[in-house]
């Protein structure tokens, strides 16, 4: 049987906060979201208060998660800057309070926002994979890519941190939730030779993740911190499509060592590709490259080639923008069906011409990931 709301109620309702009264009662909790041994929420108070209220949020994770049947608890704080208030010092990482990223300047007086970056202990590179829009295949895209490092000899990770879409655990036919170690961080599941995990690992696949913007930067920290990733040379992280808080937390948090862009070659993808570009850029992230996904149809009857979406945009773009053109991939249907079945294509068919692609591309990435990988 699974959690109830009640119970998180009264778990909480022992929890004390800086306003003397129980934390059910200070008027600060959002929906709880209570789904079999998942649990979600989180604390909205004011940016003055932060400081004081994240032990409060450590001891409500604490409790919720002391509750039996409770697999997951994930406890934000999101802390809300009123209109010509100061913005207070930085909080803990689970806190909120984004301070101007997109221009990449601190408020008057306040740290900036890169200065909360710190590595993930054991592992060597973390790169981005993201898109300006949705629809382009970046996670078909960023598992195979994955693939193609292992295949180059790396040891490779992947954190599918599309909160809101998340599709790791059905390209990899992955459906079991993660176990904790003995420091309670989740062991990401190895498959592939890969270590993978996944926000769709702790939910249901219908599930609506409707989060707020804090609640999605606590998730995206989690994942990165909250989990035992072991030795790696490169962590590829999924990124969600557009260029909101999800990237904006990864960028603050870890210093990626790059961000790779996938498009289509139509002009409508290629300017969403465009403002991810300068959003990475805009936070000193190196871009890897440019992958044009669905570069062509290719028939699997006779082999000829239609380009659907136009051809070459991406490859000229790139060019434009100075940045590299890491490779075209086509629109196959073996691509499409060996990951609905969970069995990407660099897997079940490692002698094919796709897999040839994701391979060269990956040999890309790495010759670039050199020195970073050589000096840890």
């Amino acid at each position: 049987m699974g959690v109830t709301q009640q119970q998180v109620q009264d778990a909480l309702a022992r929890v004390a906060t800086p306003r003397g009264v129980a934390l059910t009662n200070a008027n600060v909790l959002s929906p709880i979201s209570a789904t079999g041994g998942k649990v979600f929420f989180s604390i909205n108070v004011e940016a003055s208060e932060a400081r004081a209220w994240e032990s409060v949020r450590a001891a409500a994770e604490a409790a919720v998660r002391a509750i039996p049947g409770v697999e997951t608890a994930m406890v934000a704080l999101t802390a809300e800057r009123k209109a010509g208030q100061a913005a207070p010092p930085a909080p803990h990482r689970h806190a909120a309070g984004v301070q101007n990223v997109a221009s990449h300047r601190p408020p008057q007086g306040g740290p900036s926002p890169m200065s909360r970056q710190a590595e993930i202990p054991g592992v060597a590179a973390i790169i981005a994979v993201a898109s300006g829009k949705g629809g382009v295949g970046k996670s078909t895209t960023a598992l195979n890519l994955a693939l193609g490092l292992r295949d180059s000899g790396l040891r490779v990770g992947l954190l599918d941190a599309d909160i809101y879409g998340p599709s790791v655990p059905r390209l990899t036919g992955i459906r079991e939730k993660p176990q904790l170690n003995d420091e309670r961080k989740m062991i990401p599941h190895q498959k592939f030779g890969l270590a993978i995990m996944s926000i769709g690992f702790l939910v249901e696949e219908e599930t609506a993740m409707i989060w707020r913007g804090p609640m999605v930067m606590s998730a995206v920290t989690q994942m990165l911190r909250d989990v035992a990733w072991g030795q790696l040379d490169v962590l590829v992280v999924d990124m969600p499509p557009g260029t909101g808080d999800a990237q904006l937390t990864l960028a603050q948090t870890v210093p990626l060592k790059g961000a790779i862009i996938i498009s289509t070659p139509q002009d409508l993808s290629l300017i969403d590709a465009r403002r991810g570009l300068a959003m990475f850029k805009k936070v000193n992230v190196p871009v890897l490259g440019i992958i044009e996904n669905m570069s062509y149809f290719q028939c699997p009857h006779c082999g000829t080639q239609s380009d659907i979406f136009g051809h070459g945009g991406a490859r000229h773009e790139a060019e434009r923008l100075g940045v590299p053109f890491l490779g075209e991939i086509p629109l196959h249907i073996s691509i499409r069906t060996t990951s609905d079945a969970g069995t990407p294509v660099v897997e079940s068919e490692p002698a094919g011409a796709h897999a040839a692609i994701y391979r060269a591309i990956g040999a890309k990435v790495r010759e670039q990931l050199q020195g970073a990988i050589a000096a840890a």
